[in-house]
């Protein structure tokens, strides 16, 4: 018999508002807490600190507009953050400080988180949703040059790119990009050429979120629908459907590979967390918390793997903290 599912370690309220993103950062210098931060629909980013369950610092760099995606670049003082006021910002937190350091302007209006992948020290590349409607554009950080931009061929009808990871096949190999499109399409992008190396209808509605585990070369992807897509990259690379997983209801906000590529979660519009076995995708558990959607998931990665945990974050401006390590 299945055993009941868990209830949430612990809640995190007082953000005010719903919560958008979620991103832990567990470096290895530091004590075994990991640090958590949260993007709200009121702008604020908050930083939390997870043994007292409080928010040590709350940023504000955003007009009050909503923030969708927070990242830590190489340790948790180096923060990025973007929002609906069409910026990306870069933090410095060293030392309590809580100001912008730089800025790029997206000139996008959808809400298409970008995409961030170390190349080297102090280097990185992002991807985001470009000012053009079907355009993805590639940066580089810090200096903000342009690597390239991506367009789709001439009557591809894609639609708007929806959700964007940067990866890359082996260390020194070229980045590469995968990338969700409103038309149900994963197109898979090779930076140096600038051009689509393939293609495939994963769902007949747009894409909502994706995630990819390069060392199996299988990705899985969400919708509005009903419907869970797995597909697999050979080594031509090429997409294919790998497998389709039926859902009870629609609506997925969010997917997240755990970072040991053992077990995924996926964020729902019926207010629900699912868990799933990543090699088959067998269901695990069922964690009904929430009263309203959950936009977004994040796993922990801290070094010991029985206190590693998940986040949720919800439109009922609550964070619930799971741990859901198996012992197996």
């Amino acid at each position: 018999m299945a055993l009941p599912p868990p209830d949430p370690q612990f809640v995190l309220r007082g953000t005010g508002a719903a919560i958008h993103t979620l991103h832990f950062s567990c470096g290895s210098q530091e004590p075994a807490v990991p640090v958590l931060f949260s993007g709200s629909e009121n702008g604020f980013i908050h930083v939390w600190n997870l043994k007292t369950h409080r928010v040590d610092t709350a940023l504000d760099g955003h007009g009050r507009k909503s923030v969708y995606c927070v990242e830590t670049m190489g340790g948790k003082d180096q923060l990025l953050s973007q929002g609906r006021d069409q910026r990306i910002c870069l933090w410095d937190l060293a030392e309590g400080r809580t100001a912008v350091t730089d800025s790029v302007c997206t000139e996008n209006v959808g809400f298409c988180r970008c995409s961030l992948l170390k190349v080297a020290q102090g280097r990185w590349l992002m991807a985001m949703a470009a000012k053009a409607l079907e355009e993805v554009q590639v940066l580089e950080l810090p200096s903000k040059t342009s690597v390239c931009t991506l367009k789709p061929e001439v009557g591809a009808k894609l639609g708007m790119p929806m959700c964007l990871k940067l990866w890359q096949p082996s260390c020194g190999s070229q980045p590469l990009l995968l990338a969700g499109y409103e038309d149900g399409s994963v197109v898979l992008w090779n930076l140096s050429m600038g051009k689509a190396l393939s293609q495939l209808v994963c769902h007949q509605e747009p894409v909502m979120s994706l995630d990819f585990d390069s060392e199996k070369a299988k990705g899985i992807s969400g919708s509005s629908e009903k419907v869970l897509s797995i597909w697999s990259l050979n080594e031509q690379q090429s997409l294919q459907v790998y497998k389709t997983h039926k859902l009870v209801n629609a609506g997925i906000s969010d997917i997240t590979i755990r970072p040991d590529k053992k077990i995924l979660a996926t964020a729902g519009w019926d207010h629900r967390i699912r868990i799933f076995g990543w090699k088959n995708l067998k269901p695990l558990a069922v964690l009904d918390y929430h009263t309203a959607t959950v936009h977004t998931v994040s796993f922990s990665d801290h070094k010991i793997p029985s206190e590693r945990l998940l986040a949720a974050g919800s439109k009922d401006h609550r964070i619930s903290i799971w741990s859901i390590y198996t012992q197996t």
